[in-house]
């Protein structure tokens, strides 16, 4: 069951709502009244697939990269100008 919590309470104890939310707590944010956020926990097993399927794209978009070309050195007058 959601808790409702106020924009402004929220904000004002951010760290802790993070807490609670992180041991499974879920609250709706209001403004003026209205619903307008969700803080839910995240399902661990959805996070575990997304990590892995980042990690992946960026292994495949590495390997069809260019290597980087060395710079040349400058001089410190050379780099502040």
């Amino acid at each position: 069951m959601d808790r409702f919590i106020s924009a402004t309470d929220a904000n004002r104890d951010f760290s802790n709502l993070l807490g609670k939310v992180a041991a499974g707590e879920s609250f709706v944010v209001t403004s003026h009244g209205r619903p307008v956020a969700r803080f839910t926990p995240v399902r661990k097993d959805v996070v575990d697939q997304e990590v892995v399927a980042a990690r992946r794209a960026h292994i495949a978009a590495l390997r069809v990269r260019p290597p980087n070309q060395p710079r040349p050195r400058l001089s410190r007058d050379e780099f502040y100008d």
